[in-house]
């Protein structure tokens, strides 16, 4: 069933205005209340339509990951098929670093909303780490692909991507990604 022109416009001012509180406040500042406030709605409307806060930064964070989803699954190499399993986790893990980095706020909201409201469905990281997890399998199918996939992606989290990025040593962090998992995936010798 199409959506009606009405919710759509609504559900557009919503997720801007989130994204322009977030922009320009701290995570734990960003109420429904604002966010209503901000869009010209109610803030029903806002709960019917997302459910609680973590509803709410989840639509938003699906859609700011969008691109770097189509590019990993569909696009063209080193991201997407067709390049060696170590080129295209440099590429993913330069792409979930640059996505984290413009996306801050975003990314941190979705993180404490998640937890506060104690929500493991969190759609992004679930295709990230079967990504992620399917990569290390193809390199190196003698390690445990899952629990190396979640270890690289928890070292994306947001707290410290914005440590690292307000003291300046982001670029040496991506570097020290690439180093880890170049080393992970590097052939066992014979």
């Amino acid at each position: 069933m199409a959506e009606r022109a009405d919710a759509a416009r609504n559900r557009a001012a919503i997720l801007r205005a989130t994204e322009e509180l977030l922009s320009n406040f701290p995570p734990e500042e960003v109420s429904i209340d604002r966010v209503a406030a901000k869009a010209g709605v109610g803030k029903g409307t806002v709960f019917r339509r997302f459910g609680d806060r973590y509803g709410l930064m989840r639509a938003l964070m699906v859609q700011r990951a969008e691109a770097l989803q189509t590019a990993f699954t569909s696009g063209p190499p080193p991201l997407g098929p067709g390049a060696e399993p170590t080129e295209r986790l440099l590429a993913f893990l330069d792409g979930t670093l640059e996505l984290i980095t413009n996306n801050l706020g975003l990314i941190a909201a979705h993180e404490r909303a998640a937890v506060a409201g104690n929500h493991d469905d969190q759609p992004v990281y679930q295709a990230w780490h079967r990504h992620v997890t399917a990569l290390i399998a193809q390199a190196r199918p003698d390690l445990d692909a899952e629990l190396q996939a979640h270890i690289l992606l928890r070292s994306l989290s947001s707290d410290l991507v914005a440590h690292l990025h307000r003291n300046g040593t982001s670029p040496r962090f991506a570097r020290s990604l690439h180093d880890l998992a170049t080393a992970l995936l590097r052939p066992l010798d014979p």
